[in-house]
């Protein structure tokens, strides 16, 4: 009976990963773990946004020879660990599977109800949510306790944090099996609890929603605002510039769950920002948020 209890406290060492979702944070995930020396699976409904995604690990690959992180038989060996899938047959052999879908709780469970037919028995699930419950997504899924948060900072192969964020129902293997694979991929990790938002955007998105309210109300322009917390915070980038890079969606529907998650006014989405959202404003990828990219240089918008 012993031997059965240790066997199921075993931590697996984690070699084949499979990642769901080849937009910007998804194709950083796969160039991390490819170099990493993971292999990797890369699932995505689009055969299109697959090779645009394998183009630009490349191309980011390329940026880290010409910086000496990373030397071309690095790149090259970790190209060769990617494979590419429009289906999830191919996850079957993966002992984790990291979802990077899109900031939606309806599309995420349906890719966990479809993903785990899929899955050998003993796969870790781990979602990248940065703000949903992951107690509630592990509850559409076959192993709840073998499903976590790993929440990566965007963009991924620059920045050192990764969340880890247990469920109610996550075991100490699986979490453990995660950390190491963190650690494996050069992280640094941070231990959250699952409240919504966790710590990063519980923090910071409250953040950017307050700027863009002093936007809204006129305390500032977009350009004084950014100067103002640039060169008064010492922060790398305005928060209306970061907005902008991390999506205005995304901003959105993370103010949306702690709104909702936390039932207090404080975190009520700012008018404005829903208007940018509505007009399909989201921000760089969009081409137009709080700034026009359309030129040389980003230009404000209001």
């Amino acid at each position: 009976m012993a031997n059965q209890a240790d066997a199921g406290n075993e931590i697996m060492d984690i070699k084949s990963v499979g990642v769901i979702g080849a937009g910007q944070m998804g194709s950083g995930i796969v160039h991390v773990c490819a170099l990493g020396g993971l292999d990797v699976t890369l699932s995505d409904v689009s055969a299109e946004q697959m090779e645009k995604a394998l183009a630009k690990i490349a191309k980011n690959m390329d940026r880290q020879i010409a910086h000496d992180t990373i030397t071309a038989a690095d790149k090259d060996a970790a190209l060769k660990r990617i494979a590419t899938a429009t289906d999830f047959s191919k996850f079957g052999d993966c002992d984790t599977v990291i979802e990077s879908a899109t900031e939606n709780e309806a599309v995420k469970r349906e890719i966990f109800k479809s993903l785990c037919p899929a899955l050998k028995p003993e796969a870790i699930i781990c979602s990248n949510t940065s703000s949903i419950s992951i107690t509630r997504l592990a509850s559409v899924t076959d192993r709840p306790e073998r499903f976590m948060g790993m929440h990566f900072m965007n963009p991924v192969p620059l920045m050192k944090l990764v969340e880890l964020i247990r469920g109610i129902a996550t075991d100490e293997p699986t979490f453990k099996a995660i950390r190491a694979m963190a650690v494996k991929l050069g992280k640094t990790t941070a231990t959250a609890e699952d409240f919504p938002a966790f710590i990063v955007n519980r923090i910071l998105l409250p953040m950017i929603n307050e700027a863009v309210y002093t936007l809204y109300e006129g305390v500032g322009s977009v350009e004084s605002i950014d100067t103002a917390m640039k060169l008064g915070a010492n922060h790398p980038m305005g928060p209306l510039e970061l907005a902008d890079f991390i999506g205005l969606d995304t901003c959105l529907a993370v103010m949306q769950v702690l709104y909702e998650g936390l039932a207090d006014t404080k975190y009520r989405p700012c008018p404005l920002l829903v208007k940018y959202v509505e007009a399909g404003w989201l921000g760089r990828k969009a081409g137009r948020g709080f700034y026009d990219y359309s030129g040389d240089k980003p230009v404000p918008t209001r």
